[in-house]
């Protein structure tokens, strides 16, 4: 049970406010430690599909959600050269019960971060932890000034280079994926810019589109293949030339709007393993921690969300924190692995030459044109999909 526990969160990211959030609500005493000097997540979109939505709902944050977020009205493959249509998916009209939405990522950190707030979460800024020590005492956690914080429950959500996951399985080196993502936020007329997720693909490269705010903001995140390492950091930006050389054969609008990109986001995509161990001597991870994925699937924030959710559930249901915490891994694991490898699959449908792109386009086309439900029924799995149903079930 977690009625009056401490709970130590590290990172103030989407999992670990939805977890802090969680947890506060189930009655815990949460406090959150960020390194940062304030809770703000530089400019960059996301999309919430409905199996997050539901998360965020259950945590009482589904009319901030509505509030943040754009519905996405059908999702468009295009061909990245000519601009033609590959294949169009109208959500609204084959998946009307579902509502997958665009959001700027610095405005579901700030729901989040004021959904915890108001459910008692204690959030403490400039907290730069340098070390997690775990062993046969409470865990622990050493700052960057040599002080100890003692810890009662801890919880990793710090992301990709996560201590707590290196102090629980060892460090593991990633593997560069050959492709590098630039990122950034355009202003837009609300007029021009429908509310609508375009991939334009392209041999060896892809441009992915949407609006966020309404449509004020046109968001793109642009994926090439290349051999060139770049470093994993969500900090590093690039000459926008070399952005705009990558693309340089795609359709003139395309180039339009990366002419008005200034100073792009760039960073290496690398390939993690996912953890073995989530838990383990009073400590446990999620999200980014627990299991980096590729973006090819817009699953990384949603199952972080999941993760929370569940793990949040799990330590409510059990009287000790370690038949919980493995409970949490057993229901979350098989899943993520799952969609770990779809993201990492979907790259490949995205990029390909030759004659291989021209079978593989037409194919979209006919299948479109002839069962698109059944296309749109390809990831049901995922977001069908309702981690809140089974703990909603043993509370009736």
């Amino acid at each position: 049970m977690v009625i009056g526990r401490e709970v130590t969160v590290l990172g103030a990211g989407v999992a670990g406010l939805a977890v802090a959030r969680a947890l506060a609500l189930r009655g815990a005493r949460v406090t959150v430690l960020e390194q940062a000097p304030e809770i703000r997540e530089v400019g960059a979109g996301l999309q919430i599909s409905p199996n997050g939505a539901r998360v965020l709902e259950a945590l009482g944050l589904g009319d901030a959600l509505d509030a943040a977020g754009t519905r996405a009205a059908s999702v468009e493959l295009r061909d990245g050269e000519t601009g033609d249509m590959v294949l169009s998916l109208d959500l609204a009209r084959h998946r009307p019960e579902r509502a997958f939405r665009f959001v700027h990522r610095a405005d579901l950190i700030a729901l989040l971060a004021e959904g915890a707030r108001a459910a008692g979460v204690q959030i403490r800024l400039l907290q730069q932890v340098d070390e997690v020590r775990l062993g046969d005492h409470p865990p622990r956690l050493v700052t960057r000034h040599g002080a100890e914080i003692e810890c009662d429950l801890l919880i990793g959500a710090d992301g990709l280079h996560s201590k707590v996951r290196a102090a629980l399985n060892g460090a593991v080196a990633p593997f560069f994926t050959g492709q590098v993502a630039w990122r950034a936020v355009l202003p837009a007329d609300p007029a021009t810019i429908p509310p609508v997720a375009q991939v334009h693909m392209g041999p060896g490269r892809h441009l992915v589109t949407y609006p966020l705010r309404g449509g004020t903001l046109r968001n793109i995140v642009a994926v090439e293949e290349r051999r060139r390492w770049v470093e994993e950091s969500w900090s590093l930006t690039d000459d926008p030339m070399a952005l705009r050389l990558a693309f340089q054969d795609f359709a003139p609008e395309l180039r339009g709007w990366l002419d008005q990109v200034e100073a792009p986001g760039l960073w290496g995509l690398f390939r993690h393993p996912v953890a073995s161990r989530w838990h383990g001597q009073g400590a446990a991870i999620l999200g980014d921690a627990a299991h980096p994925t590729l973006p090819f699937l817009a699953q990384g924030a949603v199952m972080a969300l999941e993760d929370a959710w569940v793990l949040a559930a799990c330590l409510a249901a059990e009287a000790e924190a370690e038949t919980a915490l493995a409970r949490y891994q057993a229901r979350r694991e098989d899943r993520v692995r799952r969609i770990v490898d779809a993201a990492s699959a979907n790259a490949r449908a995205y990029h390909l030459s030759g004659l291989m792109r021209d079978i593989g386009h037409m194919g979209l086309r006919l299948a479109g044109a002839l069962a698109p439900g059944r296309v749109l029924g390809r990831f049901d799995w995922i977001y069908d999909h309702d981690v809140t149903a089974e703990d909603r079930t043993r509370a009736g």
